[in-house]
């Protein structure tokens, strides 16, 4: 689960390492966020190689959808996983990936709802 002031890596090449998260979206008073989830996010950290040809700069302002988190997630089929570590894509205001690859696979429901992009530049579907 995430939630505000929770910091996040970065599963795409767009430049940023480290994010915070600075708001969850999805309802009024809502606290956390799940897998396949909007929040929005500030960059705290970029890539040390990425820091001169980067599409991102510190302090600036993106949404992002969730794509990993240290929560179980169980999916209708009855099996679970559980990853290592919160990650995120970042998106630009149009909802489209601000990334032209994604490292690490994606859920199988990521890529049915409205982030149908994403299937095509990622390595892999859990």
């Amino acid at each position: 689960m995430i939630q505000q002031q929770t910091k996040l890596k970065v599963s795409d090449n767009s430049g940023a390492k480290i994010v915070k998260c600075i708001k969850t979206l999805g309802g009024f008073k809502k606290k956390y966020n799940k897998i396949n989830e909007t929040v929005i996010v500030s960059v705290q950290h970029l890539r040390n190689k990425a820091k001169l040809s980067s599409k991102v700069r510190k302090g600036e302002i993106y949404k992002a959808v969730i794509v990993k988190s240290k929560k179980k997630l169980q999916k209708k089929d009855g099996s679970t996983f559980k990853n290592h570590e919160n990650s995120v894509i970042l998106l630009t205001k149009q909802n489209k990936p601000l990334a032209t690859r994604i490292v690490g696979p994606i859920t199988k429901e990521l890529k049915i709802k409205k982030f149908s992009k994403l299937k095509n530049i990622s390595t892999g579907i859990l």
